[in-house]
């Protein structure tokens, strides 16, 4: 696509959808806008499903729904398709770049042969945008990296129908119409936005999720080291600081983000106690970011001793309580 301009985000969906609807001529499009209308902020643990050989956790809301519910909170049309083989997901990438569109991809992260070899895993959920064709080769936007790249086509064959958890099965997704956007409508997508996070971090059923996940998960730390033993605890730990840090800026970066939405939000409201809720987030994400350094004392053999466990489940309940107060306070908010 001629004028292509690359925009380097801290999270990689946040950052194909506020790059393709950049764009697209929506010039007020920000990274902790989409995150806060697409509702991005999540907390789970699954303690009966295993990833990667340790516990699954998320900090975030399922793949694919930022930029869905973002582009639906303004009216903007979008078209998303899975295809059952390489040849026929390809040959449909290849029409719609013809066409001239920006094109997002789900890919797995093993085999992006840009990537550093200490950041390849088996996680099928990274996103990123293929802008172009050049010389039979895939002109790549990866908003995470700081410059565009490009991938043959067998590598991009490879990474959009990776194997195993959240398969992509070449999943791509577009801008199919857009228009021009109000303010008021950017406000309602605000609103709905903050709405359904409080909704999912407040009123998920069960123990799991939302801010009682994260409240269910300190128990369970505390109980680590006597169930599973120093050396698997560790690796549990370090399985909670790769999910945390390193896939998507995980808990410390997506609170960091949120809190930046929350800003831009007051001033699109001209509302101010919005303020003080955006604090509560960034000292959530610090918080998040001081236990992944105790989590890593653990792992590395430093601080082994229970108390050192109790520690790292004590931050996460100071963590409950924080974020817990911040949702309840984002509920009584009178917006619109």
């Amino acid at each position: 696509m001629e004028n292509f301009v690359h925009l380097q985000a801290a999270h990689c969906e946040n950052g194909v959808t506020t790059n393709l609807l950049k764009n697209a001529g929506l010039d007020f499009m920000t990274e902790p806008l989409a995150f806060g209308m697409g509702s991005g902020l999540f907390f789970i643990y699954i303690p009966f499903l295993n990833f990667s050989n340790g516990p699954a956790i998320s900090f975030r809301t399922m793949p694919g729904r930022i930029f869905k519910r973002t582009c639906r909170s303004l009216d903007i049309s979008v078209k998303s398709y899975r295809f059952r083989s390489e040849t026929e997901g390809r040959a449909e990438l290849d029409r719609l770049l013809l066409a001239n569109k920006l094109v997002g991809c789900q890919v797995g992260v093993f085999h992006l042969s840009y990537f550093p070899i200490e950041y390849r895993f088996h996680f099928n959920a990274h996103n990123l945008i293929v802008y172009g064709k050049d010389d039979g080769n895939y002109l790549i936007s990866d908003p995470i990296m700081d410059k565009v790249t490009s991938l043959t086509t067998s590598e991009l064959d490879k990474v959009r129908f990776a194997k195993g958890l959240l398969a992509p099965k070449g999943h791509i997704y577009y801008i199919d119409k857009t228009k021009p956007v109000s303010t008021d409508t950017i406000r309602r997508g605000i609103e709905h936005g903050i709405r359904r996070n409080v909704r999912d971090m407040l009123y998920i059923p069960g123990n799991i999720g939302g801010v009682n996940g994260i409240k269910f998960t300190a128990g369970r730390i505390r109980k680590w080291r006597d169930k599973l033993g120093v050396r698997k605890a560790g690796q549990f730990l370090a399985q909670i600081i790769r999910m945390q840090e390193e896939i998507g800026t995980g808990g410390g970066g997506f609170r960091f983000i949120y809190a930046a939405f929350l800003q831009e939000a007051a001033g699109y409201f001209q509302n101010e106690k919005m303020l003080p809720i955006s604090d509560k987030f960034t000292l959530s994400g610090d918080l998040w970011r001081q236990n992944a350094v105790n989590m890593a004392g653990v792992f590395r053999g430093r601080n082994t001793g229970q108390a050192d466990f109790d520690r790292i489940s004590d931050v996460m309940l100071d963590i409950y309580k924080i974020e817990k107060e911040a949702f309840n306070d984002l509920k009584k908010l009178k917006l619109m």
